[in-house]
């Protein structure tokens, strides 16, 4: 490689890493955390589900029972579950019928408990696992900004991954095998990132081209709207089946007795282990109702198996079909593989604690990759003036990143404690919260303090966890393993391993001087 790309690579991996390296700590650290979103919205409930994705519900009493507060005669009603747990997530659509009262015309959307049939608004419904999810895309920042923000960030995070395995490529195996930690301070930190780095390269390219795509895609599309479509981002949608077919509203009361349970049962049937995951009904008790029941294959049966059934209530009819195992089309593999990679939703508890293993090393490799451009940059020959700027830079960047391990592990503990913990107070607890520990980081000018405080306090506080649920809700780890409540039982060992990790990792760290050159 010349001199020339070298110099380019370099600092094109060295800019684009340093300008990312903490809003792309926080998307991983919370990214992590996500993988786990359904078993800590169970955990902070003392809930317990079945592990699937299908729908349990009998629809015929959850629909009754809206009937009764919301009046459902011409609605379409959407019926998903959005994550592994009790609720599903309820969206009723606007009367269609125009001499019904206003309140009717008015569309809403809520959370309804499959055993008790209580609905919950978003707000109430609100966890710290949905907190957490949400905050890897940084949601919490009014939309868009936060969106387009994360999928730029994974988009310069792309540009660091390949400028770094450039930079590499030559001594790309011998390098690995490298870890030099006698040695002085950049070179450890070197070696660490570098190694760390490989370990984690397939996993840090999947998110980074996934989270840019989920992120931007709008703007990555818009011109292919503007040219093909015409500006027409409805035929856009339709063609990419993002969009139901649409069924008109005759405006006169449906004759047939229906029941949506039987329907359900019936497409159900139509393949071994298909699982239920929407249900879509359009102009609710019209006489020109239709019901639209979507669900896939398990994955272990079937990676992309995405199938739907169409039902005409008035005649019973099936008028659409479309087979799981069979009619998978490009679309459908694109769409859901992107999706099954990025959630790694597919390979159970393994994949799992695989996935946040690998996003915690991906937070060391950013760290790590600050640390670097510290330490080349605090020599002798280097103005004072400037040391200090960079050693200020960095502190600030230690105090927010390694500041979220223990506030994130008292969100915990106040989500429990505390349970139901309203968005906004669990909004002002985590972010009040870190920004006065980060705030306190910074005055205390102690990078080593910083790094041993977080870890010290993160594992006290994690260990308090599983104590915290134990005490609240009586459901002990060994009891919640005994009782095979297993996503309660598997948040509470979770954070005994983290804790135990993180603290015996913080009492056998030795700071080390920076060497000046």
């Amino acid at each position: 490689m010349s001199n020339r790309n070298y110099n380019i690579y370099f600092h094109t991996h060295t800019v684009s890493g340093i300008v990312i390296s903490v809003v792309l700590f926080v998307i991983f650290f919370a990214g992590s955390f996500s993988f786990f979103r359904d078993e800590i919205i169970n955990w902070e409930r003392s809930e317990s589900t079945a592990n699937t994705k299908e729908i349990q519900l009998n629809y015929s009493t959850a629909l009754d029972t809206l009937d009764k507060k919301y009046v459902l005669h011409g609605r379409n009603i959407t019926i998903s579950k959005p994550s592994t747990e009790r609720r599903v997530a309820i969206y009723l659509e606007g009367t269609k019928d125009t001499l019904a009262p206003a309140k009717q015309k008015e569309g809403t959307f809520f959370y309804l408990d499959t055993q008790n049939y209580k609905s919950f608004t978003y707000e109430e419904s609100y966890s710290l696992g949905e907190f957490l999810y949400r905050l890897h895309f940084l949601a919490q920042i009014p939309y868009p900004v936060g969106y387009y923000l994360s999928g730029f960030i994974a988009l310069f995070f792309l540009f660091a991954i390949i400028t770094g395995v450039l930079l590499h490529w030559k001594k790309i195996v011998s390098n690995f095998y490298v870890f030099r930690p006698k040695e002085k301070l950049k070179t450890l930190w070197t070696d660490a990132h570098t190694a760390l780095g490989m370990i984690g390269l397939p996993f840090q390219f999947v998110y980074a081209v996934t989270g840019a795509f989920f992120m931007i895609k709008l703007l990555i599309v818009a011109p292919a709207v503007m040219a093909l479509y015409k500006g027409d981002q409805d035929k856009l949608y339709k063609e990419l089946e993002y969009k139901d077919p649409e069924y008109k509203f005759d405006n006169k009361k449906l004759a047939t007795p229906f029941n949506i349970d039987q329907l359900v049962a019936k497409a159900k049937s139509n393949w071994s282990d298909f699982e239920i995951t929407r249900v879509f009904i359009q102009n609710y008790g019209d006489a020109n109702m239709h019901v639209v029941v979507e669900g896939e294959m398990p994955h272990d049966k079937k990676f992309t198996g995405v199938g739907k059934v169409v039902y005409r209530i008035a005649d019973g009819k099936e008028i659409a079909r479309k087979n799981p195992i069979t009619q998978n089309n490009y679309l459908d593999v694109v769409k859901n593989v992107l999706y099954r990679i990025h959630y790694g939703d597919y390979g159970g508890y393994p994949l799992k604690i695989v996935s946040f293993i690998l996003g915690i090393i991906t937070c060391f490799v950013i760290i790590s990759g600050v640390m670097i451009w510290l330490v080349a940059r605090q020599k002798n020959n280097m103005p004072e003036k400037k040391r200090r700027f960079n050693a200020a830079v960095v502190r600030i960047y230690l105090a927010i990143c390694l500041s979220m391990y223990p506030i994130t592990a008292l969100a915990f503990i106040a989500a429990k404690v505390f349970h139901p913990l309203s968005q906004s107070n669990l909004f002002t607890l985590y972010f009040g919260g870190w920004l006065l520990l980060a705030v306190f980081f910074i005055i205390k000018k102690n990078d080593d303090f910083t790094n041993k405080f977080c870890l010290i306090s993160g594992s006290i506080l994690g260990f308090l966890i599983p104590i915290a649920n134990g005490i609240v809700s009586g459901d002990w780890f060994w009891n919640s393993f005994i009782e095979n409540h297993i996503q309660v039982f598997v948040i509470d060992v979770f954070w005994i391993v983290l804790a135990s990790i993180s603290l015996y990792v913080a009492y056998h760290l030795k700071p080390k001087t920076v060497t000046k050159s």
